[in-house]
Protein backbone atom coordinates (compact mmCIF):
# COMPACT_ATOMS: atom_id res chain seq x y z
CA UNK A 1 0.00 0.00 0.00
CA UNK A 2 2.59 2.61 1.35
CA UNK A 3 6.22 3.08 0.13
CA UNK A 4 7.17 3.86 3.44
CA UNK A 5 9.61 1.44 5.80
CA UNK A 6 9.47 0.31 9.39
CA UNK A 7 11.98 -0.40 11.87
CA UNK A 8 11.80 -1.57 15.32
CA UNK A 9 15.01 -0.28 17.27
CA UNK A 10 15.39 -1.52 20.53
CA UNK A 11 18.09 -0.31 23.48
CA UNK A 12 18.00 -3.77 25.09
CA UNK A 13 19.50 -5.92 23.25
CA UNK A 14 20.76 -3.34 21.31
CA UNK A 15 18.87 -3.68 17.43
CA UNK A 16 17.41 -1.94 14.57
CA UNK A 17 15.36 -4.08 12.41
CA UNK A 18 13.27 -3.68 9.43
CA UNK A 19 9.87 -4.88 9.64
CA UNK A 20 10.21 -5.80 6.04
CA UNK A 21 7.34 -8.32 6.54
CA UNK A 22 4.95 -6.02 8.08
CA UNK A 23 2.46 -5.23 5.76
CA UNK A 24 1.39 -1.57 5.75
CA UNK A 25 -2.38 -1.40 5.52
CA UNK A 26 -3.13 2.44 6.40
CA UNK A 27 -0.88 5.98 7.10
CA UNK A 28 -2.31 9.06 7.97
CA UNK A 29 -0.35 12.01 10.10
CA UNK A 30 -1.96 10.26 12.90
CA UNK A 31 -1.56 6.49 12.48
CA UNK A 32 -0.01 3.99 10.53
CA UNK A 33 -1.80 0.64 10.62
CA UNK A 34 0.15 -2.87 9.80
CA UNK A 35 -0.47 -6.34 10.03
CA UNK A 36 2.21 -8.86 10.14
CA UNK A 37 3.30 -12.49 11.25
CA UNK A 38 6.10 -12.59 14.21
CA UNK A 39 9.74 -12.52 12.71
CA UNK A 40 11.03 -15.84 14.49
CA UNK A 41 8.77 -18.46 15.23
CA UNK A 42 7.09 -18.43 18.93
CA UNK A 43 4.81 -21.19 20.31
CA UNK A 44 2.43 -18.64 21.78
CA UNK A 45 2.20 -15.30 19.36
CA UNK A 46 1.87 -16.06 15.35
CA UNK A 47 0.45 -12.88 14.28
CA UNK A 48 -0.66 -9.46 14.84
CA UNK A 49 -2.21 -6.23 13.41
CA UNK A 50 -0.40 -2.98 15.25
CA UNK A 51 -1.50 0.52 15.42
CA UNK A 52 1.02 3.43 15.85
CA UNK A 53 0.20 6.25 17.03
CA UNK A 54 2.73 8.71 15.89
CA UNK A 55 1.67 11.76 18.20
CA UNK A 56 0.87 9.37 20.72
CA UNK A 57 4.05 7.25 21.88
CA UNK A 58 1.90 4.22 22.16
CA UNK A 59 1.88 0.62 20.00
CA UNK A 60 -0.71 -1.39 20.27
CA UNK A 61 -0.78 -4.56 18.73
CA UNK A 62 -3.34 -7.06 19.09
CA UNK A 63 -1.61 -10.80 19.07
CA UNK A 64 -3.11 -13.85 18.14
CA UNK A 65 -2.36 -17.46 18.82
CA UNK A 66 -1.65 -19.71 15.30
CA UNK A 67 -5.92 -20.97 15.75
CA UNK A 68 -6.71 -16.73 15.65
CA UNK A 69 -7.53 -16.51 18.68
CA UNK A 70 -6.56 -13.37 21.00
CA UNK A 71 -3.44 -13.88 23.36
CA UNK A 72 -3.27 -9.92 24.43
CA UNK A 73 -3.24 -6.24 23.27
CA UNK A 74 0.67 -5.34 24.27
CA UNK A 75 1.29 -1.74 24.38
CA UNK A 76 4.68 -0.69 23.62
CA UNK A 77 5.83 2.78 24.99
CA UNK A 78 7.79 4.08 21.59
CA UNK A 79 9.66 7.60 20.49
CA UNK A 80 9.00 7.74 16.65
CA UNK A 81 11.42 9.15 13.98
CA UNK A 82 10.43 10.16 10.74
CA UNK A 83 12.67 10.63 7.88
CA UNK A 84 10.88 12.27 5.31
CA UNK A 85 14.12 11.75 2.38
CA UNK A 86 13.92 8.01 2.86
CA UNK A 87 10.21 7.51 4.27
CA UNK A 88 11.70 5.48 6.80
CA UNK A 89 9.82 5.28 10.22
CA UNK A 90 11.92 4.15 13.32
CA UNK A 91 10.22 3.39 16.34
CA UNK A 92 12.48 3.31 19.20
CA UNK A 93 11.08 0.69 22.48
CA UNK A 94 11.26 2.65 25.23
CA UNK A 95 10.84 -0.66 27.16
CA UNK A 96 7.59 -0.12 29.34
CA UNK A 97 4.90 -2.02 28.23
CA UNK A 98 1.64 -2.65 29.12
CA UNK A 99 -0.51 -5.91 28.16
CA UNK A 100 -3.89 -6.19 28.16
CA UNK A 101 -5.56 -9.48 28.46
CA UNK A 102 -8.83 -10.82 26.67
CA UNK A 103 -10.68 -10.81 30.58
CA UNK A 104 -9.47 -7.00 30.73
CA UNK A 105 -7.05 -7.24 33.44
CA UNK A 106 -3.45 -5.55 32.96
CA UNK A 107 -0.04 -6.47 33.66
CA UNK A 108 2.81 -3.94 33.71
CA UNK A 109 5.88 -5.50 31.89
CA UNK A 110 10.06 -4.93 31.33
CA UNK A 111 10.52 -2.14 33.98
CA UNK A 112 13.39 -4.31 35.03
CA UNK A 113 14.81 -3.39 31.64
CA UNK A 114 14.00 0.49 31.53
CA UNK A 115 15.61 0.54 35.24
CA UNK A 116 18.95 -0.80 33.51
CA UNK A 117 18.36 1.15 30.16
CA UNK A 118 18.90 4.23 32.38
CA UNK A 119 21.71 2.90 34.79
CA UNK A 120 23.74 2.25 32.09
CA UNK A 121 22.81 5.46 29.97
CA UNK A 122 20.85 3.70 27.00
CA UNK A 123 17.60 6.33 27.85
CA UNK A 124 18.02 9.58 28.48
CA UNK A 125 16.30 11.73 31.44
CA UNK A 126 13.71 13.20 28.84
CA UNK A 127 13.33 9.99 27.39
CA UNK A 128 12.54 8.36 31.03
CA UNK A 129 10.05 10.87 31.61
CA UNK A 130 8.27 10.87 28.12
CA UNK A 131 7.94 7.29 28.64
CA UNK A 132 6.50 7.55 32.05
CA UNK A 133 3.93 10.17 31.54
CA UNK A 134 3.00 8.04 28.07
CA UNK A 135 2.67 5.32 30.26
CA UNK A 136 0.61 7.06 32.66
CA UNK A 137 -1.53 8.15 29.58
CA UNK A 138 -2.67 4.91 28.35
CA UNK A 139 -2.54 3.35 31.97
CA UNK A 140 -5.93 6.18 32.44
CA UNK A 141 -7.22 4.90 29.26
CA UNK A 142 -7.70 1.40 30.43
CA UNK A 143 -8.71 2.41 33.98
CA UNK A 144 -11.30 4.34 32.38
CA UNK A 145 -12.80 2.37 29.81
CA UNK A 146 -11.53 3.77 27.15
CA UNK A 147 -9.15 1.31 25.17
CA UNK A 148 -12.05 0.62 22.98
CA UNK A 149 -11.23 4.22 21.55
CA UNK A 150 -7.28 3.23 20.94
CA UNK A 151 -8.25 -0.22 19.50
CA UNK A 152 -10.94 0.91 17.05
CA UNK A 153 -8.33 1.02 14.15
CA UNK A 154 -7.59 -2.21 14.08
CA UNK A 155 -11.06 -3.22 15.15
CA UNK A 156 -12.54 -1.51 11.96
CA UNK A 157 -9.44 -2.87 9.61
CA UNK A 158 -9.10 -6.27 10.98
CA UNK A 159 -11.96 -8.55 9.37
CA UNK A 160 -10.75 -6.75 5.81
CA UNK A 161 -7.03 -8.71 6.30
CA UNK A 162 -6.07 -11.84 5.22
CA UNK A 163 -3.53 -13.69 6.15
Amino acid sequence: MSDIRLFRKRLIPLENIELKDDIVDLVNDDIILSHWHVLKPRKDIDRGISVYYLKKGIKISKEFDAKGNLVYYYCDIIDTDYNDTTKVYTFTDLLVDVLVYPDNSVKIVDLDEFAEALELSLISTPQVGHALKITDDLLKHIYNNEFDELIKPITDIEAGITW
